[in-house]
């Protein structure tokens, strides 16, 4: 006796209880697979793999925490790689003037790479750091006391160089700005303060 012999045997209640099995088990074999392909199921670990291999010379950090704060904060890095920040961000963008180190922090946290430059570096430097300025998610200020002339910091990473045409500044952006590093991906760098 055929498959079909033995549904068409069945009474008319059973084969439609079979249909209705059929289809929730079909429906929920399409959701199991639709999340599992989506890779948004909770309990996910992030993928911190680097886009593009960070420039010889970079420096990476644990960064304890993300807190927003309105005391003010010391770091153990200068220029800071994050931490306890403002709850106020800098916009991204090229600043003549320095700006306050925890909202600099807190643009790194959105995503950002900040470069801080010592403040007398010469002008044709400044300009080519002002070029960069303008690729999103990159924030550029001048700031004292750094251990070399121009820092690139990203969350928990960091690289100083001698001058601003290095090469490893622009892999630098390439590697971290928007990366996989970033505690809050998707967060604005604009919206925030300018001054």
């Amino acid at each position: 006796m055929s498959e079909d012999s033995v549904a068409s045997a069945m009474p008319r209640w059973q084969r439609n209880a079979r249909r209705i099995m059929i289809a929730v088990a079909l429906v929920f074999g399409a959701v199991v697979i639709a999340v599992a392909m989506s890779g948004t199921g909770r309990g996910k670990p992030r993928d911190y793999r680097i886009r593009v291999s960070a420039p010889k010379g970079t420096q990476s950090y644990r960064v304890e925490t993300s807190d927003h704060t309105r005391v003010p904060t010391t770091w153990p890095q200068n220029p800071p790689v994050g931490g306890a920040h403002a709850p106020i961000w800098q916009n991204c963008g090229f600043y003549d003037r320095a700006i306050p180190a925890a909202r600099g922090v807190h643009s790194m946290e959105h995503g950002a790479v900040w470069i801080t430059f010592d403040p007398q570096l010469p002008v044709a430097q400044k300009d080519l750091l002002r070029k960069l300025a303008v690729k999103g998610y990159v924030l550029v200020s001048p700031m004292a006391g750094l251990p070399r002339p121009v820092v690139a910091s990203a969350w928990g990473y960091q690289l100083g160089v001698d001058s601003a045409a290095e090469l490893g500044l622009e892999r630098f952006i390439a590697s971290f700005r928007a990366g996989p590093q970033t505690p809050e991906p998707g967060a604005p760098c604009s919206g925030g303060a300018t001054g």
